[in-house]
C-alpha cells in the first residue's frame, strides 16, 4: 500500500505443500522441429506420386512406375498404419480406422495411386489441424525467465552475491530498492513499499516494514529491506505460481474434437457397407473402393480448414486464438469469471472524492495537496495531481518539500505548511488531528489525510476505475448462454462486492492469492462447467491455464499472462471477449455444415461404389472432388 493509503494488511503468511523447484526451459528448435515434422508425409506422397507421373509420361516400363508408388505407400503410409494400431489397442478408434484400412487396400491389391491420394488426405488434414493448433505454450519459460535469479546474503556484517536458489532458510538477506525479494521472507529492518501486482494483482504497492511477511517476486521499490528468509526459493510464492500453471497445463483434459464426435458413427457405418459389398459380391476390389471414397477427408480436412479460417477472422477483430481446441471451446461457456484489478476495473486508482473539512473547499484542498504531490513520484500522488488538473485548480511549485518513505510528505505551499500521508505520519502533529482522522476513517476504503498548518483539512478518497460499457457487455454474455459471473480478487472484501454491485456480477471472491483462484476455477471445472476466465496479471496465470478457456487483456497484461492463455485480446477491450464467442460459433456452424455435407456425399458414393461402378482410382479422384466443396465451404469461416 502506498504511502497515502492505510487500509491494506501486510502479506499474509503463506500455506500449503510447496511445490517442486522451477525446471529448466526446453529448446526451441525442438518446438520449431514439432510444427514442421506433421507436412513430411504429405509432401513426400505427393511427391512420389509425381515421379511415377514422370516415369509413365517418359514411357518407363509400368513396373518401374508400380515399384516406385508402391515403395512410397509404404514409407508414408507405415507410420499411419502403425499409429493407428497402437491407439486401436489402446481403445480409441476415430477417423483415422478407415483411412488406414484404405491403405492397407490399396497396398495388398495392387492399387498405389488411390493408397498414396489417402495418405495425402489423412496425413495433410492432420497436418492442417496441427498448424491450427499452433505453438504449444511457453508460459512456464516466461514465467522461468521471470523469476529472481540474485540474493545478497548478510554474513558477519558482508554482503554476499548469490544465485537465488542457494538461499536456505533463516538466512539474512538485504533487498536494495529496485530489486526483486528471491524468496519469502519476513522483514527484520527497513521500511518500504512492495508492488505486489505480479502476484496479487493489484496495482497499490504494500507497505512493509519489521514483522511485514513478503512474497518471493515482490519489487522493492525504494528503501533498502534486511529480511529473514522463511522458505527457500523453490519453495516461495513465485514458484508455487510457476508449479501452478504447469500443473494445469498438464492436466487439462483432452477435448473430443468435433470431427472424433461425427466419427463414432461414421466409421462403423463404412465398416458395415464395406462388409455388406464383400458378403454379397466377394470382390475385394469394391470393398477397397468403398473405404476410398469413404475415406473420412470431411472430417479430417473441414475442422481444420475451419478453425484456421476462424482464428484468422478472430485475428482481424484484434483476437488472437491461440490454437483450435480453444476455438472449439469458446462456443459454449456457462460459467464467466473475471479477475477484478485490471480486468473489470481499469487497474489505476484515481481520486473518487475530497472529503474537505471547513473552512476549506475542495478546491483548496487539490490545490494545496496537487501542488505539494507534483513532487513526488507515488503512485497516488500522480492521481491527486490529475485531479487536480481535470478540474482546472492552477498548481504551484512547492518548497522545503521532504518525502518520507512509507509515511507522506510535507512541504511548503503558498506559505502554509501542508502533509499529505497515512494517519501514522498526519496524527502526529497533534492529538486533535488523530481523533478526527479515527472519526473519518471509512474501514476498507482507500484514503489519504491532508494537514493544513497543523489541523485536518481533508480526506481523500481513491478508487479504481471500472471499465466503460461493462453492463452492454454483461449483458450480451448472457445472451450467449453465460447462465454465471464470479468476480475474483485478492483486494478486499468490501471494495470488490462494490465493483460487482456496480456492474452487475453475480458472485463474488476476495482476499485470494493464485492458489485459491486455481481452487475455485478447478471446482466449477470439475463440476462440469465449461469456465471462461478473464485475467490480466502473472497471478491469474495459472487459474487462466485451469480454465477450460483462459482470456488474457494484452494491454495490461504481461508476456507471462498471455502465454497461459488460450485467448488474447489485443486491444484491451471487454467486448471483444463476445466477438470471440461469436467467431467461435459461426465457425463451428461452418465445419459443421462441411462434415454432413462431405459425409453425405461420400455416403452416396460409398453405394455407387459397393454395386461397382467406382473403380478404386476414380474412387479417390471422387474423393478429392468432394474435399475440394468440403474445403470451399469451410473457408466460408474466414470471411
Amino acid at each position: 500500500m502506498g504511502a497515502r493509503g492505510e487500509r491494506a494488511p501486510e502479506a499474509p503468511p503463506l500455506s500449503g505443500t510447496a511445490p517442486t523447484a522451477m525446471r529448466s526451459r526446453g529448446g526451441e528448435g525442438a518446438d520449431a522441429a514439432w510444427r514442421v515434422r506433421p507436412f513430411i508425409a504429405p509432401a513426400v506422397a505427393a511427391l512420389v506420386l509425381s515421379v511415377g507421373a514422370a516415369l509413365a509420361a517418359a514411357g518407363v516400363a509400368p513396373a518401374w512406375r508400380t515399384a516406385t508408388w508402391n515403395a512410397g505407400l509404404v514409407l508414408t503410409g507405415a507410420p499411419l498404419v502403425w499409429r493407428t494400431v497402437r491407439h486401436a489397442a489402446a481403445g480409441h478408434f476415430a477417423t483415422d480406422i478407415v483411412a488406414t484400412l484404405a491403405i492397407v487396400g490399396a497396398l495388398l491389391l495392387g492399387q498405389p495411386v488411390a493408397g498414396l491420394i489417402v495418405v495425402i488426405m489423412q496425413t495433410g488434414g492432420e497436418g492442417l489441424e496441427r498448424y491450427a493448433e499452433g505453438k504449444a505454450s511457453e508460459a512456464v519459460r516466461a514465467l522461468e525467465d521471470a523469476a529472481p535469479r540474485l540474493a545478497h546474503r548478510v554474513v558477519d556484517s558482508e554482503i554476499h552475491d548469490i544465485p537465488a536458489e542457494q538461499v536456505a532458510v533463516e538466512d539474512t538477506l538485504l533487498v536494495r530498492p529496485g530489486e526483486l525479494v528471491p524468496c519469502d521472507a519476513e522483514v527484520l529492518d527497513g521500511t518500504s513499499h512492495l508492488d505486489t501486482s505480479r502476484l496479487t494483482g493489484e496495482p497499490i504497492p504494500r507497505r512493509a516494514g519489521a514483522g511485514a511477511r513478503l512474497m518471493s517476486g515482490s519489487v522493492n521499490l525504494e528503501g533498502s529491506l534486511t529480511v529473514r528468509a522463511t522458505a527457500v526459493a523453490g519453495e516461495s510464492q513465485y514458484a508455487r505460481i510457476v508449479e501452478l500453471v504447469r500443473r494445469a497445463q498438464a492436466s487439462k483434459s483432452p477435448l473430443q474434437r468435433l470431427a472424433e464426435r461425427y466419427a463414432v458413427w461414421f466409421t462403423p457405418l463404412t465398416l458395415g457397407v464395406c462388409a455388406a459389398a464383400y458378403l454379397l459380391t466377394g470382390d475385394a476390389l469394391r470393398v477397397l473402393a468403398v473405404l476410398v471414397v469413404a475415406t473420412p477427408c470431411p472430417l479430417i480436412l473441414a475442422t481444420p480448414v475451419a478453425i484456421i479460417g476462424g482464428i484468422n477472422r478472430a485475428a482481424t477483430q484484434h483476437i488472437i486464438v491461440r490454437n483450435g481446441a480453444a476455438l472449439e471451446q469458446l462456443a459454449a461457456p456457462t460459467v464467466a469469471v473475471f479477475d477484478k484489478t485490471g480486468t473489470i476495473t481499469i487497474g489505476q486508482p484515481a481520486v473518487e472524492r475530497v472529503h474537505a473539512l471547513p473552512p476549506h473547499t475542495t478546491r483548496d484542498v487539490l490545490r494545496l495537496a496537487g501542488s505539494l504531490e507534483q513532487s513526488s513520484s507515488h503512485l497516488l500522488a500522480r492521481t491527486v495531481v490529475q485531479a487536480a488538473r481535470d478540474a482546472q485548480v492552477p498548481l504551484v511549485m512547492p518548497r522545503d518539500v521532504v518525502e518520507l518513505p512509507g509515511r507522506g510528505i510535507v512541504g511548503s505551499v503558498d506559505g502554509r505548511h501542508v502533509a499529505v500521508g497515512g494517519r501514522a505520519l498526519i496524527g502526529e502533529m497533534a492529538p486533535a488531528i488523530a481523533a478526527a482522522i479515527e472519526r473519518m476513517n471509512h474501514g476498507a476504503r482507500l484514503q489519504a489525510f491532508v494537514a493544513v498548518d497543523g489541523a485536518l483539512a481533508a480526506v481523500i478518497e481513491y478508487a479504481d476505475q471500472l471499465r466503460p460499457g461493462l453492463a452492454p457487455f454483461l449483458a450480451e454474455l448472457d445472451r450467449l448462454g453465460v447462465r454465471r459471473t464470479l468476480l475474483l480478487s485478492g483486494d478486499h472484501p468490501e471494495p470488490t462486492r462494490a465493483v460487482a454491485d456496480q456492474v452487475g456480477i453475480d458472485e463474488v471472491e476476495s482476499d485470494l492469492l493464485p492458489e485459491d483462484k486455481v481452487a475455485i476455477v478447478r471446482r466449477l471445472v470439475a463440476d462440469g462447467e465449461s469456465v471462461l476466465m478473464v485475467g490480466d496479471g502473472t497471478n491469474d496465470a495459472p487459474a487462466l491455464s485451469s480454465a477450460t478457456v483462459g482470456v488474457a487483456l494484452a494491454g495490461q497484461a504481461g508476456r507471462i499472462t498471455a502465454e497461459a492463455a488460450d485467448v488474447v485480446i489485443l486491444d484491451d477491450e471487454l467486448r471483444r471477449v463476445a466477438d470471440a464467442i461469436r467467431v467461435s460459433r459461426r465457425t463451428l456452424r461452418i465445419a459443421r455444415q462441411s462434415i454432413v455435407v462431405g459425409l453425405g456425399l461420400s455416403g452416396a458414393a460409398m453405394i455407387v461404389a459397393a454395386f461397382g461402378y467406382i473403380p478404386p482410382a476414380i474412387g479417390a479422384l471422387l474423393q478429392e472432388l468432394i474435399d475440394a466443396a468440403v474445403i470451399l465451404n469451410a473457408l466460408r469461416a474466414s470471411r
